[in-house]
């Protein structure tokens, strides 16, 4: 097997951003590239889909995005995790370690 399925993994894309904006506010290729240096290259999130889970997380409250100069004098969009984000990343973290539990009875782990 080569990396993760999309549909496996897409519940879970928007809990993968926000815990890397619990660091710091991030802009989209760096979260890119840290989603996959952090999955060891398993799991590379596609462009559409990344900035679709930004603007869906934009609009329930959870990242708040800002323009800003980078390090290299490109204009860019940051986007910043607010404190319902914090909260949400929370819960989808509890709400894991069940899925986990659950699936692992299914194949052959627990």
């Amino acid at each position: 097997m080569s990396g993760i399925s999309s549909d496996v993994i897409r519940g879970y894309n928007d809990t993968m951003i926000l815990c890397i904006l619990m660091e710091d506010a991030s802009y989209g290729y760096r979260v890119s590239k840290e989603i996959s240096r952090r999955s060891e290259g398993k799991y590379q999130i596609k462009e559409t889909t990344l900035y679709s889970a930004f603007n869906r997380l934009e609009k329930n409250g959870l990242v708040e995005s800002y323009s800003d100069v980078g390090e290299n004098g490109k204009r860019r969009t940051y986007y910043r995790i607010t404190e319902a984000g914090r909260a949400f990343y929370r819960d989808k973290c509890e709400e894991w370690k069940l899925t986990k539990e659950v699936v692992e009875k299914f194949a052959g782990i627990g």
